[in-house]
């Protein structure tokens, strides 16, 4: 079995603690306590029951305990003071206290992950139904497919994590809403979140691959496409090659160009940075560095909203895949592309996205044959639930869906 947790894998077959795909040093009996408190992460284990587990029943000094547990909180990033993932409950003992998703060596699509109940919609089936499939080039993608009714694929964004954003309130109204009357379908792309990490390439064609692989396994023959962000170019690579089984094409705060391309030379100049701080403070427990991103793409975002965001950048991806996932939206262009699309298609766009310009879904819309433009009014690159703009999205959204269902019904 393998434990998935804030970027770790912890494999009980092979004894191994991993981040990020690289290997970390565990003692064997600090290992053997951190099986045991993943295992049992439903409760506070005590004392005895660590006697009990770690040492065969022998009674060891509180200072040996109190050792082991500080090394176990040091290989998986976490400390004393901070406590994140491995709580000392005073008078009681202690508990794993992150979000831990679980698979088999074996590949069997078992996945189980412990979401806040958040009364989801009766429709919405449990998160632990994920499942993974195989790539064309062999990397393998995790993918959920939550409630009933007809197919609404969510093209995979950058910054991704099938369970912790189940959990979020950054991303969980996209699947609370969507799920309740479609099988809404998200993934985590290549390098992201539950998918595979280990150096697999990135670019429009490799991410389109990753959305083939996804809804072949699902065996769906039309669904609607949603692309958001950096998704959006793949959701029009896919639907240009593709358009027999894309029914609508949705796109929000998608782009056609990266900034390699429309940037000048300070726009340049200043994603580069934004790389670089990348690479050097992506991974540290101080967020400063993180917070960068998450004002860019969440201005109007509470301190506790920011604070999800910055955590979600830590555990979807290694910092040096983060970069890369950047420099690669950086060489995006797919323009030549967009007049070939035979899809009904609905673009919208924050008016004051400060991530990506208004402008470039202006593009986007001028060059898809019979395309509507939709004005959001709102700052926000990532919309959330109480910005006045999802609720306008989610109406458009709903709106345009219906018409395909309408035809189809006709």
């Amino acid at each position: 079995m393998q434990f998935i947790f804030s970027g770790h894998t912890l494999d009980t077959d092979r004894r191994e603690l991993r981040r990020a795909g690289t290997a970390i040093a565990v003692e064997p009996q600090v290992f053997d306590l951190l099986i045991y408190l993943v295992e049992n992460r439903e409760r506070v284990v005590s004392k005895d029951d660590l006697f009990a587990s770690v040492w065969g029943g022998r009674i060891v000094a509180d200072s040996t305990l109190a050792s082991r547990i500080n090394a176990a909180r040091k290989a998986v990033g976490d400390s004393g003071e901070a406590q994140k993932l491995i709580r000392t409950v005073a008078r009681k003992g202690v508990r794993f206290v992150g979000e831990v998703a679980c698979r088999r060596n074996c590949e069997e699509p078992a996945l189980s992950a412990r979401p806040r109940r958040l009364e989801p919609l009766p429709t919405i089936r449990p998160l632990h139904e994920v499942q993974f499939c195989r790539t064309s080039d062999n990397v393998r993608i995790a993918y959920a497919c939550v409630g009933d009714g007809p197919p609404v694929v969510w093209a995979a964004h950058w910054l991704s994590h099938l369970a912790f954003s189940w959990e979020s309130p950054i991303w969980r109204h996209w699947t609370e809403e969507f799920a309740g009357d479609h099988a809404f379908v998200h993934y985590d792309e290549r390098g992201n979140g539950l998918s595979d990490w280990d150096n697999p390439a990135f670019s429009v064609d490799a991410f389109v691959r990753d959305l083939e692989a996804v809804v072949d396994a699902l065996g769906f023959d039309r669904f609607a496409l949603i692309g958001s962000s950096k998704g959006g170019s793949t959701a029009m690579a896919y639907a240009a090659r593709h358009p027999e089984r894309v029914s609508r094409l949705i796109l929000f705060g998608a782009f056609a160009q990266g900034w390699r391309v429309w940037g000048n030379a300070d726009e340049i100049e200043r994603r580069e940075a934004i790389i670089t701080l990348t690479r050097q403070g992506w991974a540290q427990d101080n967020p400063a560095f993180r917070q960068i991103l998450t004002s860019l793409l969440l201005p109007d975002a509470t301190v506790e909203e920011m604070g999800w965001f910055n955590d979600l950048q830590r555990i979807s991806a290694s910092a040096e895949n983060a970069a890369r996932l950047q420099q690669s939206s950086g060489h995006v262009n797919i323009l030549d592309l967009l007049p070939g699309i035979a899809v009904p298609t609905l673009v919208l766009h924050c008016r004051e996205d400060a991530a990506i310009p208004f402008e470039l879904g202006r593009q986007i819309a001028s060059r898809i044959p019979g395309a509507r433009l939709v004005a959001l009014d709102s700052r926000n690159h990532v919309l959330l639930p109480r910005d006045p703009a999802w609720a306008a999205f989610v109406g458009e959204v709903r709106r345009f869906l219906r018409e395909d269902e309408l035809t189809v019904s006709r």
